[in-house]
C-alpha cells in the first residue's frame, strides 16, 4: 500500500536564481535515473536510496557532478573556510598527542582542502611534522581542488605526505581521524509517525515531477523508529523525521582499521532527545543552494545539497558497539574556546594595524563560537581506542547523550 500525503501535491518550487541550461540537463539525466529505479520499485522509492543517487549518483550527483560547491560563490560555507583559525585550533589541540614519531591523519570528505592545509601548517608551527595525511574523497571534482589548493598552500616538500584514497585503507592504522560535517550527508531514511503506526516515507513519480508517498515501513526501520519514540516521545500524529542507518556501519568500519589513535566528529547535530522531541514535528531534512535553505528536497535532482542532522547518540552507541571510547562531547563554540582558539585569536591580530583585517577575524571567531551562529548548532564529539584526550579546558556535555 501507497499513500500520498497532502504535501506531495503542491511541492515548493526552485529557490532563485534558476540553473543555467547546462546545470538543468544534468539534473534531467539524474531524474530519469531516479524515475527508473522507481518504476523497478513499483512506484516506491526510499528516501535513503532517493539521497543516495541524489548526493552520489557517479558523474551526476550532487558531490561528483563538478558543479561549484564550497565558498561564498557556492551552497554553503563550512568553518574551516570561514576562518583558518578553525584548523589551527583543532591543530594546537591534537599536538600532543601527535608529537611522537610517525603522525599520521586521515580525514573523510575534505572539502576544498582548506582544513587539511590549515591543521598541517598548524602542526608544523607547533613543531610536529606530519609523516602521512590521507584523505579519502569520493568525489573527482573536488579531489582535484584539494590537490589544486594544498599544492599552493603547502609548497611541495610538505606535499609528499599527502594522498588520496579511493576507500579505507586495508591495513591497521595509528592516526587521526577528522570527519568535519561527513555524518549529516550521510543517506537517511524518512519515517511519518501516524496513529500509532510507522510509514516509511520515499519518492514517487508523477506526471508533473517527483513527490513523495508513504507506505507502511519494513520491519528494521519499523523497529528502530519505535525506540526512538519510546526515547523521547510521545509523539504527536503526523510527526515526520529521519533515521541514519549507516552511522554504525560507518564506525565499525573505521573502528575495525583503528589501532590506536582519535576519531574527532564535528557536524550539526542534537542529542537523541533533542533531535526527537514531540515539537520537532517536521525533521531537520533541508537543501542548500546558492547560500539558500530549501524546505524541498525533490528539487533538482543533483543541483543542491541535502543533509539531515546527526543524531550524536546514535553515534555514541555506534562508537560503543564498536569498541570504541566516547572520551568528549561537546558544543563546538565550548569546544573552541578551550581548544585554544582565544589565544590563537591574540597571536592572529597581535602587530596589526588595519581595523578592517582585525574586525574580520573577530567576526570569524563570532561566528565559530556564538550560539545564535555556530557555537552552538554544531557539535563536536571525540572518540578513541588506546589514546588519551589531549588537554583542554571545555565542558564535558557526555551527560547529555
Amino acid at each position: 500500500m501507497i499513500d500520498l500525503p497532502e504535501s506531495s501535491t503542491a511541492l515548493p518550487t526552485g529557490p532563485e536564481p534558476a540553473p543555467n541550461s547546462e546545470s538543468l540537463a544534468l539534473s534531467a539525466e539524474l531524474l530519469e535515473q531516479v524515475r527508473a529505479e522507481i518504476a523497478a520499485g513499483g512506484g516506491f522509492l526510499p528516501f535513503s536510496r532517493y539521497m543516495e543517487l541524489a548526493l552520489y549518483a557517479p558523474g551526476l550527483g550532487y558531490y561528483v557532478n563538478g558543479l561549484r560547491k564550497l565558498g561564498a560563490d557556492g551552497d554553503f560555507v563550512t568553518a574551516p573556510e570561514l576562518s583558518p583559525l578553525f584548523g589551527a585550533t583543532l591543530a594546537q589541540w591534537f599536538a600532543p598527542v601527535l608529537s611522537g614519531e610517525g603522525c599520521e591523519i586521515l580525514e573523510f570528505g575534505a572539502g576544498s582542502g582548506q582544513l587539511a592545509a590549515d591543521v598541517i601548517m598548524g602542526l608544523d608551527a607547533a613543531g610536529v611534522q606530519v609523516q602521512r595525511y590521507r584523505i579519502l574523497e569520493v568525489s573527482p571534482d573536488l579531489r582535484h581542488r584539494q590537490q589544486a589548493l594544498l599544492a599552493t598552500r603547502l609548497g611541495s616538500e610538505r606535499m609528499v605526505h599527502v594522498e588520496w584514497l579511493d576507500r579505507l585503507p586495508e591495513e591497521p592504522i595509528r592516526a587521526l581521524v577528522l570527519a568535519n560535517e561527513v555524518l549529516d550527508a550521510m543517506p537517511v531514511e524518512l519515517f511519518v509517525w501516524r496513529q500509532g503506526r510507522v510509514w516509511q516515507r520515499g519518492v514517487t513519480a508523477t506526471e508533473s515531477g517527483l513527490a513523495f508517498a508513504d507506505r507502511p515501513a519494513p520491519p528494521a526501520l519499523d523497529a528502530a523508529v519505535r525506540e526512538l519514540e519510546q526515547a523521547a516521545g510521545p509523539w504527536p500524529d503526523g510527526y515526520v523525521s529521519e533515521w541514519r542507518p549507516t552511522v554504525g556501519p560507518w564506525l565499525s568500519a573505521v573502528a575495525e582499521r583503528l589501532e590506536q589513535g582519535l576519531i574527532w566528529i564535528g557536524d550539526y547535530g542534537f542529542p537523541r532527545r533533542a533531535y526527537y522531541a514531540p515539537e520537532r514535528v517536521t525533521g531537520t531534512l533541508v537543501g542548500y543552494y546558492r547560500q539558500q535553505m530549501v524546505l524541498d528536497p525533490l528539487a533538482w535532482p543533483g543541483l543542491m545539497d541535502l543533509t539531515a542532522s546527526v543524531d550524536f547518540t546514535a553515534v555514541a552507541e555506534g562508537a560503543q558497539a564498536a569498541g570504541l571510547d566516547v572520551l568528549a562531547y561537546a558544543a563546538q563554540g565550548e569546544f573552541l574556546l578551550g581548544a585554544g582558539l582565544p589565544a590563537l585569536f591574540e597571536q592572529s591580530v597581535a602587530g596589526k594595524d588595519d581595523p578592517k583585517e582585525i574586525m574580520q577575524l573577530a567576526q570569524q571567531v563570532r561566528m565559530l563560537t556564538l550560539p545564535g551562529e555556530m557555537g552552538e548548532r554544531f557539535q563536536v564529539m571525540v572518540l578513541g581506542r588506546g589514546c588519551e584526550l589531549p588537554p583542554g579546558t571545555f565542558p564535558d556535555r557526555r551527560e547529555r547523550l
